[in-house]
């Protein structure tokens, strides 16, 4: 009798721990063809122009792949490399090795699911989730209920939910038939330019699974930092402020569920506190994103978002570039702005502030700040992007509609000696104190004396907070009233 054949198709899951598809298939008895497929519409063009992704997320991936490489190589198996349309590829594959069934995780966006639907027509395909904390199936509500307000969720997924254990780490797999396993890509083949990270880049993540778990041992264990996470998790500067998972969750090099054992391991050895329960609870709201995602389909990618609120936004390309650049002005924003385009990275903190400004106080149309994100963060997740995108815009999962950030007040509670202000912004680093958090308020005579002249060494603000605030707040309020 043949051995059956299974084709692993690995996409957002770059890992061999707590992967369903790997573990059914090796319970089958089968033999296991790992593939990974770089699609070239992954390295496009977003709607206006950007790079779909971004050279700080290429390397990422990359060396994710490679990681998944080298992990299944130790098992006694290898990875398929392949370059193309991963549907042609797949046909092709399942011909020439008589492939029986393709086993992947599942997707919820249009782009993925595509794909998986032009799969599916030639070949037998069987899907498994295994992208959130919560399987949904064991959630105490289907999909189509889901709460549009996250605190309901999270108070009755913790009342009724379940948490499934992980699948363990595969001890040895079978060898791949003879076939050539192809090679990684260049930048270059791609098309993608390299990346040149800022000299004063605090972290620069190395892909793949063992980068994460050996994140995750060091920051739990060896270094003791979840005991004090809720105190420290808005902080935007040192490496250890937060957990900095996101990119290995982002590209399924860390499973959500192992991290949650991984925590209640930490609660049994050492302490049980709130920075425990904020870890999960952080992990929740990226449960929450992929789930609304589920729900609404495309919606979440409606200029009107997911609540169909029709605001009529601004595109000026000249007031964006200056937000892009990190020359609006206002500190905080700039700062974080500046780190995010020499490192592809911005603490959670950040990204709400900086999101808050281009619409609430710049009133630009959020999905332009949606699709750069896109492109340049390295830890780019397409739910938790345009869902907190959708949330800041005032079209998605808040009861508040037209919520804004106070950005001078955020940057004195959040960054009360300027330290982070002063790292990514040199040309304010000589004003003292707190005065560095509002430059505008500093006199003829001081900004002499500190060698820094607004509208030469540093921008005067692009508009008036207060008077931007309430403009927009009309326009919103406006659009709300014709809903």
């Amino acid at each position: 009798m043949t051995q059956q054949r299974i084709l692993i198709w690995y996409r957002n899951d770059l890992r061999i721990h707590d992967h369903e598809p790997l573990y059914q298939a090796l319970q089958e008895k089968a033999q296991v063809i790992p593939l990974y497929c770089f699609n070239p519409r992954q390295f496009g063009q977003t709607s206006y122009g950007f790079p779909k992704t971004g050279s700080f997320r290429t390397q990422f991936i990359l060396e994710s792949v490679a990681n998944l490489k080298s992990s299944l190589q130790q098992l006694g198996s290898d990875l398929i490399i392949r370059h193309g349309e991963p549907e042609k590829i797949i046909f092709e594959l399942a011909q020439l090795l008589n492939i029986s069934t393709v086993y992947y995780h599942q997707e919820v966006t249009s782009e993925e699911l595509a794909v998986e639907k032009v799969i599916a027509k030639n070949i037998s395909m069987k899907g498994f989730w295994g992208t959130t904390l919560y399987h949904p199936d064991d959630l105490p509500f289907e999909i189509a209920q889901l709460p549009e307000l996250f605190t309901n969720f999270r108070k009755k997924v913790e009342k009724d939910g379940y948490i499934r254990q992980t699948f363990p780490f595969p001890k040895q797999l079978p060898a791949l038939p003879e076939i050539d396993v192809g090679k990684m890509p260049t930048f270059e083949e791609l098309g993608v330019a390299s990346p040149i990270f800022d000299p004063k880049a605090t972290i620069i993540r190395q892909g793949g699974e063992a980068a994460g778990l050996t994140r995750l041992n060091d920051y739990f264990f060896s270094k003791d930092q979840l005991k004090v996470y809720k105190e420290t998790r808005n902080g935007m500067l040192e490496v250890d402020d937060s957990s900095k998972f996101s990119a290995w969750l982002s590209a399924g090099c860390l499973s959500p569920r192992y991290i949650y054992e991984q925590v209640q391991k930490y609660e049994s050895e050492r302490i049980k506190n709130d920075s425990t329960y904020w870890l999960i609870f952080e992990l929740l709201w990226r449960d929450y994103f992929r789930f609304i995602c589920a729900k609404h389909g495309n919606k979440v990618f409606y200029r009107s978002g997911i609540q169909g609120i029709d605001i009529p936004w601004q595109e000026d390309w000249t007031r964006f570039q200056i937000w892009q650049e990190g020359k609006t002005g206002y500190p905080l924003v700039d700062a974080n702005m500046r780190e995010l385009l020499g490192t592809g990275f911005m603490s959670n903190r950040g990204r709400q502030n900086v999101a808050s400004f281009l619409t609430k106080n710049l009133g630009i149309n959020w999905l332009l700040g949606t699709e750069w994100f896109e492109s340049m963060l390295v830890d780019y997740d397409v739910c938790s992007n345009w869902g907190n995108w959708n949330y800041t815009a005032g079209i998605g999962n808040d009861a508040r509609g037209f919520r804004y950030f106070n950005i001078p007040k955020q940057s004195r509670y959040y960054d009360p000696n300027g330290d982070y202000l002063r790292y990514w912004l040199p040309e304010l680093a000589s004003i003292p104190g707190d005065k560095i958090h509002e430059p505008l308020k500093l006199t003829q005579e001081e900004q002499k004396r500190y060698g820094v002249i607004l509208g030469v060494d540093y921008p005067r603000p692009v508009v008036d907070f207060f008077k931007s605030i309430q403009n927009n707040e009309a326009i919103y309020n406006a659009a709300l009233s014709r809903k």
